[in-house]
């Protein structure tokens, strides 16, 4: 039998298009080609379940990919459910190349931004992308058939002859082209395989034909362990097991298992839902840690355990892109533009029960385990707020069960904070963005019974802000930023007195520090120990932060406001204002009024070089005459 034919297209070669277009996505052609391979032995699985084909109980399906670099070729083994003569005439030369027709026809005019997800709708011509030459060997499994030998140089011409297969399947040899050399390497050939075909249905084995076998007498234990073929795959993936037959172990081995990651994920979430689409998959949470921005996750998307590809934003909501997981949806549109996912119903339903699903396991950890929820908080808080950033409907399910970690060493929730300080200052939430610089007023805010929520991480200003959006009359004040009423006591005595004492103060400051645009409030705290502080109110800092956050702005376009608070009540400064009616001490006056306004500065914010230098020098200065 010998044929020679020509194939009916319009083009004269699609081939060098389909070359240009994919270029940068050689590798596909594995995946189609081992997907083509596992569909003829699924094919043949269910025709033998339906008694309509005669196959052995014990029959071992599998595929088998086999790389000899020396004679330039891959071959794409299986013993699946092969063809006769018009099949390969049917399915090769008219479906198939159609088919190819038709990608080409949907791709071509699609632009970087919109590609075709995945590239899927090549099948089996993807093999001329890597290879001259490409020969297919098959025998179906109907009784009597003849083995068919196919064969096109990746023209429109083809031949077919009588083939030398004796077992039912298919080999597809691909002879490799200058510009397909690279998949002759062993550890390109077999990472092209995990990544498309990891959970592949079928044992998907590998094959070095360049690879020496040790010698007999050489032999070791590991020698003829590695002898018996391990699959490359793994056909049943936890994903696909009911969550309740699961166990830690399992869930922590998957995840090791796909992301090479060997710490622990915090936990998981199974997804496992039939209707009205259907889904399955695991999300596990990483620790994140505080730094967000640097954090990339990877959500590995599926189609009946084909590969897809990484993070694709139009079906995961984005805030999820942090996590790391396996989403595999057997009716997801495969072969369509990114632009016809953002606009898909059916898309837009699989985003929705994702986001829905991760703050119901959330708020089920919070209410069930709260104590492992407090413990987790650090490494998720970044994902849950900027969840809420992102996405309005996370924001409504989980706003309520965002915590805050507060100066009392303890976790509440934004309704919890206020009910308990509401007496004090009521709809206000005042926080701390470094426990160890601003530790002057927060102990300041100890010894008067108050708290605040400690708020370290990047995420938190623009949080916060839209927290303040979303809750009518809550507001968040540093705690560097505003003097509450409870800090302050009334003044006694004489009014003009204090008021006299006051201006006293104030001028003595503004005289020592020179800073015309400096504010200087005297007031009478509760509290003497604490001198001085400043004071910046919570609209300059936010203003200060964004222009630090963008980084181009003009410096002078949110000019500070800072203010310099002198406590009346504080010992060391009533003695100042005894030492200024002594002429003889104008100098330590002013020295001393230095001091405290660059202690007070310390413990806002870090010095500037030159600030910093004064200060250990004039440190030195009180030193030496206190020894003299």
């Amino acid at each position: 039998m010998h044929e020679n034919g020509s194939l009916s297209i319009h083009s004269e070669n699609i081939f060098p298009i389909i070359k240009k277009w994919l270029y940068s996505d050689q590798d596909i052609f594995i995946r189609e080609l081992v997907s083509n391979a596992s569909d003829a032995i699924m094919k043949l699985k269910k025709l033998s379940d339906m008694g309509e084909a005669n196959i052995p109980e014990d029959t071992e399906f599998e595929i088998k990919v086999l790389v000899d670099a020396e004679k330039k070729i891959i071959q794409v083994i299986d013993n699946g459910i092969g063809m006769t003569h018009d099949e390969v005439k049917q399915y090769i030369n008219q479906i198939a190349f159609s088919g190819a027709e038709d990608f080409l026809e949907k791709y071509k005019d699609k632009t970087d931004q919109d590609q075709i997800i995945g590239h899927f709708g090549l099948g089996f011509y993807s093999a001329f992308m890597v290879a001259d030459q490409v020969q297919i060997d098959t025998l179906s499994y109907q009784e009597g058939a003849a083995p068919v030998k196919w064969t096109c140089e990746g023209g429109t011409e083809y031949q077919m002859d009588a083939g030398s297969r004796k077992e039912r399947g298919t080999t597809i040899t691909l002879y490799v082209s200058e510009e397909g050399k690279s998949f002759l390497n062993e550890y390109t050939l077999r990472s092209t395989l995990q990544k498309y075909c990891s959970f592949m249905p079928v044992e998907v084995y590998f094959e070095n034909a360049n690879q020496p076998a040790p010698k007999e007498e050489d032999k070791t234990s590991e020698d003829i362990e590695e002898i018996i073929p391990k699959p490359i795959n793994n056909p049943a993936p936890l994903y696909l097991k009911n969550p309740n037959e699961c166990t830690e172990e399992e869930y922590k081995n998957f995840y090791r298992e796909v992301f090479h990651d060997f710490e622990d994920p915090l936990f998981w979430i199974h997804l496992n839902m039939d209707y009205p689409f259907k889904m399955k998959g695991i999300l596990y949470f990483p620790k994140l840690k505080n730094e967000f921005e640097t954090m990339e996750g990877q959500i590995k998307l599926y189609c009946s355990q084909v590969f897809i590809a990484d993070n694709i934003k139009e079906v995961i909501p984005e805030f999820l892109l942090l996590l790391k997981g396996v989403m595999d949806c057997p009716d997801f549109p495969l072969n369509v533009s990114r632009s016809f996912l953002q606009n898909d119903g059916y898309v837009t339903k699989i985003s929705n029960y994702i986001s829905k699903k991760v703050a119901d396991k959330l708020k089920s950890l919070y209410r069930t385990e709260k104590e492992q929820y407090e413990k987790f908080w650090n490494d998720i808080h970044p994902f849950i707020k900027y969840g809420c950033l992102r996405d309005d409907k996370f924001y409504e399910r989980m706003n309520p069960f965002v915590i805050y970690q507060t100066t009392k060493g303890d976790y509440v929730t934004l309704e919890e904070y206020l009910e308990r300080n509401k007496e004090k200052h009521e709809k206000t939430v005042f926080y701390a963005t470094h426990e160890q610089q601003q530790s002057q007023y927060i102990n300041i805010f100890k010894e008067n019974d108050l708290e605040a929520v400690l708020l370290t991480s990047n995420i938190d200003p623009p949080f916060i802000s839209h927290v303040e959006m979303k809750e009518s009359g809550i507001s968040f004040k540093r705690v560097d930023s505003d003097l509450s009423d409870v800090l302050r006591i009334k003044e006694e005595g004489n009014e003009e007195e204090q008021k006299e004492t006051n201006e006293n103060i104030e001028k003595m400051f503004k005289d020592a520090l020179e800073k015309e645009n400096l504010k200087i409030n005297v007031e009478n705290l509760k509290s003497e120990t604490v001198a001085a502080m400043i004071l910046l109110s919570e609209q300059s800092r936010r203003m200060q932060d964004m222009s630090h956050m963008f980084g181009n702005l003009p410096m002078d376009m949110f000019p500070k406001e800072e203010t310099l608070v002198i406590n009346k009540r504080n010992p060391l400064v009533q003695r100042l204002l005894q030492l200024q009616d002594e002429s003889n001490q104008a100098d330590d006056v002013k020295m001393i009024c230095e001091h405290l306004y660059d202690l007070a500065l310390l413990s806002h914010k870090p010095l500037e070089s030159d600030q910093m230098n004064r200060f250990i020098q004039r440190n030195q200065e009180i030193l030496n005459r206190l020894v003299k």
